[in-house]
């Protein structure tokens, strides 16, 4: 458990996982089928966006961007080209053909640093989603530093019912966001037992929720904290991007 004296000292690391296809959206450039996480929003690419707002978040040590091999010369090369502070490091790590192969990769790579007690927290994010607001990063840190583990949410919106004469589903429904952030040693042993239960979790948290032991707490995620899946959502987050440009 780490106390409240402690807190602002929590040391981080921030996956970013951009492993995916993206094959939904369709993206090119050139003429060239590319990844969605390369394409460019108000002039830097998808993946930049998210990896900054995460170098600004106080206690937060390391990046690590998790790709596919076949993207790992434009990953490589935009890194170089990127800006982005030495401060935190970035590491670029090859992602494997699920998500939960890639985030395994990235948890691999940061054992070392866990085991030696250098990382406290580790958060996991979708590099398809851009525009997570720098509190949002420090807000999930906090909350699975104090309590074990942070999932942030936003309210599902109404739902189309088939059934005219069904009661409505009891409870609030949520749609699931990244970051989600959870204590560094506890994540590896919930990652640890699904391997040698052979089972995969949908995103980190059904896997920490389903071999873990720890506490995860529902946080307010954004309403701009959109995923680039569609089409469409290239348009939306490209107009946000660029009012976020000129504020």
């Amino acid at each position: 458990m780490i106390d409240a004296a402690s807190r602002t000292s929590v040391r981080a690391a921030v996956v970013v996982l951009a492993a995916g296809s993206g094959s939904r959206v369709g993206a090119t450039v050139d003429g060239v089928a590319v990844n969605k996480v390369y394409l460019p929003l108000a002039g830097r690419p998808v993946l930049l966006w998210s990896m900054a707002a995460a170098a600004r978040v106080p206690g937060v040590t390391r990046l690590v961007l998790v790709a596919r091999p076949a993207d790992l010369d434009r990953a490589t090369a935009m890194l170089a080209d990127a800006h982005l502070p030495s401060d935190p490091p970035v590491d670029l790590v090859l992602g494997g053909d699920q998500r939960h192969d890639s985030e395994q990769a990235a948890l691999i790579h940061l054992e070392p640093e866990v085991r030696a007690g250098h990382l406290d927290v580790i958060a996991i994010h979708d590099g398809a989603r851009p525009l997570a607001p720098s509190t949002l990063f420090a807000e999930v840190l906090r909350v699975a530093a104090e309590v074990g583990g942070a999932l942030p949410v936003v309210p599902a919106g109404p739902l189309l019912a088939l059934d005219p004469d069904a009661s409505p589903p009891a409870g609030r429904l949520v749609r699931a966001q990244t970051p989600q952030a959870f204590r560094a040693a506890e994540l590896l042993a919930a990652y640890a037992a699904a391997g040698r239960a052979g089972r995969h979790g949908t995103d980190t948290a059904s896997t920490v929720e389903r071999f873990g032991s720890l506490t995860v707490q529902v946080v307010a995620g954004s309403a701009t904290n959109l995923k680039v899946t569609y089409p469409d959502d290239v348009a939306v987050a490209e107009r946000l991007a660029a009012s976020s440009a000129r504020a």
